[in-house]
């Protein structure tokens, strides 16, 4: 194996993990070369198989490598294959891919602690770490693994590890966009001599010209905290002219959704781009009792029984168990969902209550609201087109990026998706809250005319949840 030693270049050995979580991996180095040892490609072999995300991208890893491999001998394999062999792309900042991808041809082993423990795949891959560490000195050798415990082993052996952060939407998540803005107090006074409005179809508009509406987002909330209760939305931003639009209040009951009033400004917001048919995918970020379901399946019901907008509310999310998995569940699709959509339903039966007075009335518009409600598996969404359906995707926070662009190019002509989490629940395994592929879209959409955004911050389930939430 010739390596080539140049100033600054890097030497990346990746995990089996890596490859599992993003087949492209192999392209993000930049410049620098990509080590695979044997026991990867032997872990990769035996996930190959199944319909499951992390098997198709082990026979994408493969359709890649053996695509780089194509047509080479021995001396080019020992030399390094150019990544730069296939179209793939340039990376991630524009830059070409200079690299060499080398495997392991012969064997490399260096004594590890007796008592090092661990599987014998991690073990076998760190023994080659190692032994590429000693046999080029010059080189700069670096593990890449998605597996913290792994990462932690290399750090006792005095090991250089990193995490892969080509998947990283973003390095801190309190930088991940909230949707919202509070202006000062004093905003009129400095910024409104610039400022015309004027009402349309029952809607009040304001046109603002100022350097600081270029650090707003289309459909961004903006309000002010006093007693002028002032809250607008940003309906268009162009340089440094925005146009805003006075937010309808929904904490008043003559303007209550299917029953539900809006308990805090964030909820508002909420109810005021989920009931727009101008936005076409609406993300809702909150802790646990922040009325994320509640609102979604609210505003599902009023656009498709009231305004008759969509045909009906489909229902999905990733089946990913907090506990013991349940085991086989029989039954059709519906009711194979049926227990992963147990706060869906919940949510339902509560606005089914309060749409009727009498029992009678109450069973009859429960009847009506589940033969326009459908739950569906994210397993056999592949190749489906949702054509005039509000499309609620609950637990969003365990979905990962590729997972999530799957789901929102299903969206067919006057579709509507709404992506609800809670990026404190990943359950996912190797998924974080910068890695998730709910703050992907976040990130993406922020600047879309079409989408919006809002993270509901205050608890309104009980005093007790929200007490619980505080102190536990």
């Amino acid at each position: 194996m010739n390596i080539q030693t140049t100033p600054d270049k890097k030497l990346f050995v990746l995990d089996t993990n890596v490859l599992m979580h993003d087949p492209t991996a192999i392209f993000r180095f930049q410049e620098h070369d990509i080590f695979i040892p044997m026991i990867v490609l032997e872990e990769l072999d035996h996930s190959k198989k199944g319909i499951s995300e992390v098997a198709r991208n082990v026979r994408q890893t493969s359709r890649f490598l053996d695509e780089l491999i194509r047509d080479a001998n021995q001396q080019t394999i020992n030399d390094g294959l150019p990544l730069s062999r296939i179209e793939h792309g340039p990376n991630g900042d524009g830059s070409e891919r200079s690299g060499r991808l080398y495997f392991q041809t012969r064997s490399m082993t260096a004594l590890l602690p007796e008592s090092m423990p661990g599987s014998l795949a991690d073990n076998s891959i760190l023994s080659v770490v190692l032994a590429l560490t000693k046999q080029f000195p010059a080189i700069k050798v670096i593990l890449v693994s998605k597996d913290i415990n792994m990462r932690i082993k290399a750090a006792t052996l005095e090991l250089p590890a990193e995490d892969y952060h080509n998947d990283q939407t973003l390095e801190d998540i309190d930088l991940l966009y909230s949707g919202a803005m509070a202006l000062d107090s004093d905003f009129w006074e400095l910024h409104g001599s610039k400022m015309d409005s004027w009402q349309e179809k029952n809607r009040t508009f304001y046109k603002l010209e100022d350097p600081l509406v270029g650090e707003w987002y289309p459909n961004q909330y903006v309000y002010i905290e006093d007693d002028s209760n002032f809250e607008a939305i940003v309906r268009a931003r162009e340089g440094q002219i925005a146009v805003l639009e006075l937010a309808k209040d929904y904490r008043t009951k003559h303007n209550n959704v299917w029953g539900i009033i809006a308990k805090n400004r964030e909820q508002n917001f909420a109810l005021n781009v989920l009931l727009d048919p101008d936005i076409d995918f609406v993300t809702l970020l909150g802790t646990a009792g922040t009325g994320k379901t509640l609102l979604a399946l609210a505003a599902g019901l009023s656009l498709t029984l009231e305004q008759k907008l969509y045909q009906e509310i489909v229902m999905t999310r990733e089946t990913v168990p907090v506990g013991e998995d349940i085991g086989f569940l029989p039954g059709t699709e519906e009711e194979k969902m049926a227990p992963w959509m147990g706060a869906l339903m919940d949510n339902l039966e509560l606005l089914g209550s309060r749409s009727g007075h009498s029992e009678w009335e109450q069973g009859a518009t429960n009847n009506i609201v589940m033969n326009r409600v459908k739950i569906r598996s994210l397993n056999f969404m592949r190749g489906r087109t949702f054509l005039n359906r509000f499309l609620i995707i609950d637990e969003a926070q365990n979905l990962t990026s590729k997972q999530m662009k799957t789901l929102i190019t299903r969206a067919g002509p006057g579709t509507k998706i709404i992506c609800i989490g809670n990026l404190s629940q990943i359950d996912t395994p190797y998924l974080t809250a910068t890695t998730s592929g709910l703050t992907y879209v976040v990130d993406r959409f922020k600047t879309w005319q079409h989408g919006a955004h809002i993270t509901l911050r205050r608890g309104e389930r009980s005093r007790l949840a929200d007490f619980a939430s505080d102190i536990l």
